[in-house]
C-alpha cells in the first residue's frame, strides 16, 4: 500500500481519487521539527508553501519516492538533490493559472478606481464627506486601451494576457526563456480567437506599460529595485502574485510616496506572515493575504491534478 502524508492538506476530490486506488492518506499536519521522525514511513509527501523539504529531511527518508508541490512554486523543496536522490517531484503550474490572473485583475480594477481607499473611507465618512470623497475619486482610468506589461510569460502570466486581451488591453511581455507564444482565448459560445504575442526586453515593458504584472519564481533577491521604478511611467500600477521578494519593498514605499507609482498590489510579501506595517497601512495598497490560488475552483483543480501525477508514477 502508497502511503501519503498530505501534510498541508490535499482537496476532498483528490484524496478520494487516491484512495479509491488503493492509497493511504494521512491529513493530520506533522509539524516540521517533527517531520524526520514521522515521514520516513511514508512513500509520499504533499505539500503546499508552509512545510519545507530540505536535504536534511530527505537524507532521513530513504522510502520517499514522490515530493508533490500543491501550487506552482518549489523554492520550498531541494528539487535538484531529491532527484538526485531519485525522488520524483510534482506540481500543479496549470491548475491555479485562471485564480492567480482573476486575483491579478482584481487588483488592477481596485487601484484604478481607487476602491482600496474608498472601502476605508465610506464606512465611516461616506455620510459626512460624500462630495469630498466622490471628488477625491474623480480620475480614476479604465484598462481598456491601455498598456498591460508582464513579466514572466508562463503559464499564470499567460491567463493574466487572456484577461488583457478580453479587456481590450495592449500586450507586451518580457520572458528570456520565450520568443514567440500564440494566446487562444476561448468564448462563452465556443468560438476562439488566436493572439501571437512576441516577447519584449525587460526594459521595454517597465518603460511602456501603464500596468504591470509580476510572474516570475523566487529569485533570492529583488527584481524589482529603485532603478527598475525609475525606468516605469509615472502613474503606473504594479501587481505581484508571485512571490514575495520580487519587489524591493523599501524602494516600493519610496515609488509610492513619490508618486511615480500610482499603486500597487500585493499577495505576496517578502517576510510572510508577518508583512511590514508600513505596506499594511499605506492608502495606495491593494492587498490580499497570499490567496491566489485560494477559490474552490483552483484547489479541486489541484487536488485534482496532485492525485492523477501520483498515481501516474505509481503505475
Amino acid at each position: 500500500m502508497i502511503k501519503i502524508l498530505a501534510n498541508d492538506g490535499i482537496h476532498p476530490k483528490g484524496q478520494e481519487l487516491l484512495e479509491a486506488s488503493g492509497c493511504k492518506v494521512d491529513t493530520v499536519k506533522i509539524p516540521q521539527a517533527d517531520l524526520p521522525k514521522e515521514l520516513p514511513t511514508y512513500d509520499v509527501i504533499i505539500v503546499r508553501s508552509a512545510t519545507k523539504v530540505r536535504k536534511e529531511l530527505i537524507d532521513q527518508c530513504p522510502n520517499l519516492k514522490v515530493i508533490a508541490r500543491a501550487g506552482v512554486g518549489l523554492d520550498n523543496i531541494d528539487v535538484d538533490y531529491a532527484k538526485s536522490k531519485g525522488i520524483a517531484i510534482y506540481n500543479t503550474p496549470g491548475a491555479s493559472s485562471n485564480a492567480v490572473a482573476e486575483l491579478v485583475f482584481g487588483h488592477f480594477l481596485t487601484l484604478s478606481r481607487f476602491l482600496q481607499d474608498a472601502n476605508r473611507q465610506m464606512p465611516t465618512n461616506g455620510d459626512k464627506t460624500f462630495k469630498d470623497l466622490k471628488k477625491s475619486y474623480s480620475k480614476g482610468s479604465e484598462l481598456k486601451g491601455k498598456t498591460l506589461g508582464i513579466i514572466g510569460f508562463g503559464q499564470i502570466g499567460t491567463e493574466t494576457v487572456k484577461k488583457g486581451l478580453g479587456l481590450g488591453m495592449k500586450i507586451i511581455a518580457f520572458d528570456p526563456y520565450v520568443e514567440t507564444k500564440d494566446v487562444e482565448l476561448e468564448f462563452f459560445d465556443g468560438s476562439k480567437k488566436t493572439f501571437e504575442i512576441k516577447t519584449s526586453t525587460m526594459d521595454e515593458v517597465l518603460e511602456q506599460s501603464d500596468f504591470i504584472s509580476l510572474h516570475v519564481p523566487s529569485l533570492g533577491q529583488p527584481l524589482i529595485n529603485k532603478e527598475e521604478f525609475d525606468q516605469m511611467k509615472d502613474g503606473v500600477i504594479l501587481v505581484n502574485a508571485s512571490r514575495g521578494g520580487i519587489i524591493n519593498e523599501v524602494d516600493l514605499i519610496d515609488a509610492l510616496d513619490s508618486g511615480k507609482v500610482m499603486g500597487c498590489g500585493l499577495d505576496v510579501f517578502m517576510n510572510e506572515p508577518t508583512p511590514k506595517q508600513s505596506l499594511l497601512q499605506h492608502a495606495k495598497m491593494s492587498l490580499t493575504p497570499h490567496t491566489g490560488a485560494s477559490t474552490k475552483e483552483a484547489q479541486t483543480n489541484i487536488g485534482v491534478e496532485l492525485a492523477t501525477k501520483i498515481l501516474a508514477h505509481f503505475k
